[in-house]
């Protein structure tokens, strides 16, 4: 009888090497196409909440979430659409930070359409679009410059 044993791998100290930005790399276009959509949609519903084109947004805030805030829903609404502007921002400047802070968010949003009880779908789908931002800030992390303002690779940062 035989046995197998794993090849042990040593643990250093040593920081991961980071990976080069090319096109042909699939990992770093799952970070370009992740860094797309959470600069675009989070602008995009945060100009809508001034506007109200795509949806009427006030019946997707929590009255238990409401009472906590100040102001009327439509006030709540306009200041959910300004951090959403600023936080599509920070993902097209900092994803390794942006995309952290847009799943809290989400995290945020799920909570409260939990709380509501009867978007229980929009709930589910703003918990993978959790899971996809935290995957976007761990991508920025393996292709962020060495030293600030530096790029990694020449090819298209």
């Amino acid at each position: 009888m035989t046995t197998q044993t794993a090849a042990r791998v040593p643990i250093t100290n040593q920081a991961p090497t980071r990976r080069l930005r090319t096109l042909s790399d699939p990992a770093y276009q799952a970070f370009l196409l992740l860094r797309t959509a959470f600069v675009l949609a989070p602008v995009v519903f945060g100009l809508d909440k001034f506007f109200n084109v795509l949806t009427d947004w006030e019946r997707y805030l929590a009255p238990q979430v409401n009472s906590i805030t100040p102001g009327s829903p439509h006030q709540v609404m306009l200041a959910v659409g300004v951090v959403e502007i600023v936080a599509g921002v920070l993902v097209a400047l900092r994803p390794d930070i942006g995309g952290y802070v847009v799943a809290a968010w989400l995290g945020g949003i799920v909570v409260n359409l939990l709380l509501i009880g009867n978007f229980y779908d929009v709930a589910l789908r703003d918990f993978g679009l959790f899971v996809a931002a935290l995957a976007l800030a761990r991508l920025a992390k393996a292709f962020r410059s060495s030293a600030a303002g530096q790029r990694t690779s020449p090819a298209l940062a």
